[in-house]
């Protein structure tokens, strides 16, 4: 019980020369307080300055991969694209090309890769909405109901296409919610007919489209769409398109201008993709068909801005690096004001660990504020360059909790060598000097 209650008394006595130091500490900061400001400003800079470039590297990234995420992780996206061959040829006053997806490399996906869940087939074609007197510039779209599953979309009104609409080829057309507000400003959507190319579409449903993901599909307004079932729109347009140049006309015959596969999970998707490549290379020659795997695009980003993160956290630490040498300067010109002092402590039984423990509780204190002052200003800042520079910056716990951790690592470090030192005077000099 004894040694109980004198652990218990040990440990309270303890505490109180704790406190007592930090006490004292806090007070001989305050004897010199313009100094101690100035000497903190260039770890509150220097946390600033690590929050804020963390914070615009991190709004940067996460603005890429937020539209990297859009294209969707699970989902491998095959375009046409003309080879080079084709466009040397094309200067020819005329000629007839054929390249680009087929209905049957569809079909040959569907039956070969395992691990898809459904392949989208896509027709584009840029025409003008004809509205009374003006017109209206649009990209229509033929495809099935799958589409509307694969590319993140919201139903507005109505409904999406059904496979019905493919299979009766029913003139019937789905619309953006933007291309509404231009074609029927005043009037009901719904049962109206939008006229392209001499043909009329009842419009059954509305969509709206999330942020940018209709960039799977490549388009110059993809705002104005206007989907069509794909055996209407081959039916009515055919699959060989005039492409007239200045003195030449070219022919060309593409049935599919993309096809979107959704995969059964992210998993499989660098596995499926290898396939894919090899399935198109053997029946594509001409190097005609690009495959694009948003998922490997998404690791990229990351690793990219890990890299990015790196950089502006060391070119801006380098700012905390200056604040820990103006503390270690003051500490040391502090030591040496306050010789006398040390001497008079050491003279009356203090031994050097205290002596160490009180001018670490300076340091400490200083870097603690240092730290605090510039997480407020670092967190000010953010807010400052997104409000007149529209940049989208993004402040994250790691990055203030890192800068917090680093600026008293800074203040022990830099203060450890005048601790250290002003525990190794020699009392009966310190004693003498003046």
């Amino acid at each position: 019980m004894n040694t109980k209650n004198l652990d218990s008394g040990l440990s309270r006595f303890m505490q109180l020369i704790f406190v007592r130091d930090v006490v004292l500490g806090i007070n001989n900061l305050l004897l010199h307080g313009m100094r101690s400001f100035l000497t903190i400003l260039g770890l509150v800079f220097g946390v600033a300055s690590v929050i804020a470039m963390l914070a615009v590297g991190n709004g940067a990234g996460q603005e890429a991969l937020e539209q990297i995420r859009k294209l969707g992780s699970d989902v491998v996206i095959l375009n046409s694209s003309k080879p080079l061959v084709a466009e040397k040829q094309s200067q020819r006053k005329r000629f007839f090309s054929v390249y680009g997806l087929t209905y049957l490399d569809a079909q040959r996906i569907h039956e070969t890769i395992p691990a898809l869940k459904v392949v989208v087939p896509v027709k584009l074609r840029s025409e003008q909405v004809y509205d009374r007197p003006t017109s209206v510039g649009v990209r229509v779209v033929g495809t099935t109901g799958n589409w509307f599953n694969v590319v993140r979309s919201t139903l507005v009104s109505g409904r999406t296409l059904t496979p019905f609409d493919e299979y009766d080829r029913r003139a019937v057309a789905v619309i953006t919610e933007n291309l509404t507000r231009k074609l029927f400003p005043l009037q009901s959507v719904l049962g109206n007919f939008v006229r392209l190319k001499g043909s009329c579409y009842k419009v059954v449903g509305v969509v709206r489209i999330s942020g940018d993901a209709e960039s799977k599909v490549e388009s110059v307004d993809s705002a104005k769409d206007v989907y069509i079932p794909l055996s209407v729109m081959r039916e009515r347009y055919g699959d060989i398109v005039l492409q007239r140049g200045t003195g030449s006309s070219v022919r060309e015959k593409v049935e599919l201008s993309q096809l979107l596969i959704k995969m059964n999970s992210e998993s499989v998707v660098a596995a499926s993709g290898a396939a894919l490549h090899s399935l198109i290379s053997r029946f594509h020659h001409k190097d005609d068909v690009s495959i694009r795997i948003p998922l490997q695009l998404l690791h990229q980003a990351q690793k990219t801005q890990r890299r990015f993160n790196i950089v502006l956290g060391s070119i801006a630490a380098i700012s905390l690096l200056v604040g820990g040498i103006g503390i270690m300067n003051i500490m040391l010109a502090s030591v040496t004001e306050r010789t006398r002092e040390i001497g008079i402590r050491r003279a009356i039984g203090a031994r050097r660990w205290q002596i160490v423990t009180q001018f670490l509780i300076e340091t400490v204190v200083l870097s603690c504020c240092g730290g605090l002052l510039g997480l407020l200003l670092g967190l000010a800042l953010p807010w400052l360059i997104t409000h007149f520079t529209g940049l989208t910056t993004l402040v994250t716990t790691y990055s203030l909790v890192l800068s917090l951790v680093i600026s008293v690592s800074v203040g022990v470090i830099f203060g450890l060598y005048p601790a250290i030192r002003a525990s190794r005077l020699d009392p009966i000099t310190a004693l003498r000097y003046e």
